[in-house]
C-alpha cells in the first residue's frame, strides 16, 4: 500500500482505520487513492474479526474532492468515474459499520464519501459542500446517496446550489451524525466506533442489506443509472471550462445551455 493511504488498528483490533494522506493536496481524491480506499474497504469487509472502519484525512482537510487536474485529462475521465462509482458503492455495501471522522473541509466527492458512510463525526471546524454545479460538472454519484437519506427538496438545495455548509448546519440537516470538538474528533469517533462494535455482527450486516433492500432500487442500480450522468457532464464543454477556471482561480464564463439537455 503507498502512501496515499495509512491502515491501522493499534487501539482496538476490531476497528479498521483508514487514513486519506495526501496532505499536501488536501487530500484530492485522484484514481489511485480512490483505488486503495476500495481496496482497503474490501480487505477489512472480508476480514470476519472487523467490525467498523473510521475514516480520516490527513492534513487540514478531511477531503477537498475529485483531483480536477487529474480529472481534466481527457483519457483519465472514464477510469476515474468508474474508480470513484466502485469506491461509493464499496463503501456503501460493506457489511461492517462505516464512519468517518471529518475535519476542515470535506468538499464534492469527499463530501460523497461522507453520505456512504453510516455515521458522520464531525469536528467543529468541518465545512461541507457539493460544488459540482459551479465546476460543470454532475455530482450524480454523490445524488444517489443523498437521495436516501434526505428529502428531495433538500437534496436539491445541496446539489443544485452548491454551497458551502457548515459543521452546526450539517448536523441540523442530518450530514452528519454528531458534532465535537476537533480537538477530541478521533477520540469521539473511536469511542462511537467501540459503542457500534457493541451490536451482533451478523445482525449489523443483514440490517444494513435490508435497508437498502427497502429502498426503491439497490444502490448498485442507482450508481449504474448515475455513472453515466457523471461521465456525460465530465466529457461536456461547461466541465471543460467550469475546471479550467478552477484550477486558474477565476469565475467560469458559461454559455448558453445547450439544446436537448
Amino acid at each position: 500500500m503507498s502512501n496515499l493511504l495509512l491502515l491501522a488498528n493499534d487501539d482496538d483490533p476490531q476497528i479498521r482505520m483508514i487514513t486519506l494522506n495526501r496532505p499536501v493536496k488536501r487530500n484530492a481524491l485522484n484514481i489511485t487513492l480512490i483505488d486503495q480506499i476500495s481496496s482497503a474497504v474490501d480487505a477489512a469487509s472480508n476480514d470476519p474479526n472487523r467490525r467498523a472502519i473510521i475514516f480520516q484525512g490527513n492534513g487540514p482537510a478531511f477531503c477537498a474532492g475529485l483531483d480536477l487536474s487529474e480529472a481534466s485529462v481527457p483519457d483519465k475521465a472514464h477510469r476515474s468515474a468508474e474508480a470513484l462509482e466502485r469506491m461509493y458503492r464499496t463503501i456503501a455495501l460493506s457489511p461492517l459499520i462505516t464512519i468517518a471522522a471529518a475535519h476542515g473541509a470535506a468538499m464534492g466527492g469527499g463530501a460523497g464519501l461522507l453520505a456512504a458512510c453510516d455515521f458522520v463525526i464531525a469536528g467543529d471546524d468541518l465545512k461541507l459542500s457539493y460544488p459540482e454545479v459551479k465546476r460543470g460538472l454532475i455530482a450524480a454519484l454523490v445524488t444517489c446517496l443523498l437521495r436516501r437519506q434526505f428529502t428531495d427538496r433538500t437534496v436539491r438545495e445541496l446539489i443544485l446550489l452548491g454551497q458551502t455548509i457548515g459543521a452546526a448546519r450539517a448536523l441540523e440537516m442530518g450530514l452528519v451524525t454528531k458534532v465535537v470538538p476537533a480537538s477530541t474528533l478521533m477520540q469521539s469517533a473511536m469511542q462511537f466506533a467501540q459503542e457500534a462494535c457493541g451490536g451482533a455482527p451478523g445482525a449489523i450486516a443483514r440490517s444494513k442489506r435490508l435497508l437498502d433492500q427497502l429502498a426503491a432500487r439497490p444502490i448498485v442500480d442507482d450508481l449504474k443509472m448515475a455513472l453515466d450522468y457523471h461521465l456525460s457532464a465530465r466529457q461536456s464543454a461547461e466541465a471543460q471550462e467550469g475546471i479550467a477556471a478552477f484550477l486558474e482561480k477565476r469565475a467560469p464564463k458559461w454559455g448558453p445551455r445547450a439544446d436537448g439537455i
